[in-house]
């Protein structure tokens, strides 16, 4: 498989990108979903939630955890997740920024 290229490409889109793909698969959105729902640190409760196995949800925080939207503290011998609310601001502002672009050329594309 050929490489990304992504140093050719400024910080923002390569976080755009990043943040995009996590939440490209439905389970990373429910995840999120269920984090925010609970609105406090959320431990094993995950599976029974989403109805996936508890590798496949593992793997799905890793990669969540990777890019920063969410947190871990260890208590015991379970890992309890929230969200990373400085990160998820940034992500906020970043998706808002790149989705309120308009086109000021009054002249149409397309019709």
């Amino acid at each position: 498989m050929g490489t990304t290229k992504t140093e050719i490409f400024d910080k923002n889109q390569n976080q755009i990108a990043l943040i995009a793909k996590a939440f490209a698969h439905p389970a990373r959105v429910a995840i999120l979903q269920q984090i925010f729902k609970a609105n406090a640190c959320i431990c094993g409760d995950l599976v029974d939630e989403i109805g996936l196995a508890q590798p496949t949800i593992s793997q799905h925080l890793k990669e969540l955890k990777n890019l920063g939207l969410i947190q871990g503290t260890i208590e015991g011998t379970s890992v309890c997740y929230c969200i990373n609310k400085e990160v998820w601001q940034d992500a906020k502002q970043l998706f808002n920024a790149f989705l309120n672009q308009e086109n000021t050329d009054e002249k149409q594309c397309c019709s």
